[in-house]
């Protein structure tokens, strides 16, 4: 790990127009490992559907130069950094900025550390080897309300659940069409991908997402994901 806690590199910013026709996700990274996180910032440098902000080398440089100068759409954080680590830093950025969406991106896959970083607010987890075009794409499903997770931590989120043996009866509640919805929507479906796919309309789709809330008793896609994998 790179022990130096000031590194940092600065992208140029695009004009306003140029972000009005391109209308880019700006992304911000914290990432200590100076190879993992140059071979970042080639990709989401040379990536026309994102705006590449900032990539910072420890969550003390990260919380200082995203709060409150920058608000990107989307943080892509790694876990095991020096000093504070990645679940202190999200935890401090979510409780600045709710709405901030939280990649993490990590090689790391303890169970602990998993739904730590879920419980401060992450909004996905994917391990470090997977495609740069998958990245990507999970980059743009959290911006647009996914939940992405690599399937290795979707196999461990499922086997928690099953040791703390979480009640079955929640789901059996569900409809069919309200089951199918919940599997497409646990795959990181955005509403209208699941509303074409099953051709029904995007104010249907939202009322069987209104019923499968209330049914499981939970608030956010996040909570209805976890209870999905946790009850199959």
């Amino acid at each position: 790990m790179n022990s130096q806690n000031t590194f940092s590199i600065s992208l140029p910013e695009i004009s306003a127009k140029d972000s009005m026709i391109a209308m880019p996700i700006s992304v911000s990274i914290v990432e200590d490992n100076p190879g993992t996180r140059n071979n970042l910032v080639a990709l989401l440098s040379s990536e026309p559907q994102v705006r590449l902000i900032q990539a910072y080398a420890t969550g003390e440089d990260a919380v200082r130069g995203i709060v409150p100068a920058q608000k990107p759409d989307v943080v892509v954080v790694d876990i095991k950094l020096p000093g504070m680590n990645g679940i202190e830093c999200v935890a401090k950025l979510k409780a600045t900025m709710p709405g901030l969406r939280v990649l993490i991106l990590t090689t790391y896959q303890e169970s602990d550390l998993i739904f730590n970083c879920l419980r401060v607010g992450a909004n996905g987890y994917l391990l470090k080897d997977m495609p740069a075009e998958e990245l990507i794409q999970a980059i743009q499903q959290v911006h647009s309300g996914g939940a992405p997770m690599s399937m290795q931590i979707a196999r461990k989120v499922v086997a928690y659940f099953h040791e703390i043996k979480e009640p079955q009866s929640d789901t059996a509640k569900l409809t069919q069409r309200e089951q199918e919805i919940l599997g497409l929507l646990a795959k990181g479906y955005l509403y209208k991908e699941i509303a074409d796919q099953l051709g029904i309309s995007l104010n249907t789709m939202k009322s069987h997402q209104h019923a499968i809330y209330e049914k499981l008793h939970v608030q956010s896609r996040t909570e209805a994901t976890l209870k999905f994998l946790g009850q199959r």
